[in-house]
């Protein structure tokens, strides 16, 4: 079941706002970085996905570079915009792969996890 938008905040306290409608990003697909329980992977990350980023993650066995029709996943270029998993960040970040970040659309779970200053180091300007 997706939840309501209208019930998710940012981590600055906000209306979480949309993150990519081209292309369209979310665990629902929706625009947006929603945080549910049943999405496993906590993609509530708004990130903006670098050349290196891409590689980084397509050599640990997640290809976002390849097309994916059947699980409306439209391949992602640097420069796209899409909500990724809140652990996959956290890596990258320690990999020296990490991405800026949209912090009105990342999701305050993120507060869980990482430290609101740390966040804006990380904002996309």
């Amino acid at each position: 079941m997706q939840p309501k938008i209208s019930n998710q905040k940012n981590v600055l306290g906000g209306k979480l706002k949309s993150c990519s409608f081209d292309p369209l990003t979310g665990a629902f697909r929706d625009g947006f970085c929603l945080y549910s329980p049943q999405d496993n992977g906590l993609h509530i990350v708004a990130a903006k996905v670098t050349k290196e980023f891409l590689a980084w993650n397509k050599a640990r066995g997640n290809d976002l570079i390849t097309p994916q029709p059947q699980w409306q996943f439209p391949g992602l270029q640097p420069g796209d915009w899409w909500c990724i998993c809140m652990g996959v960040w956290l890596k990258s970040k320690e990999a020296g792969c990490g991405v800026y970040l949209k912090l009105e659309s990342c999701h305050e779970k993120m507060l869980d996890y990482v430290s609101l200053e740390e966040l804006k180091d990380w904002e996309y300007k």
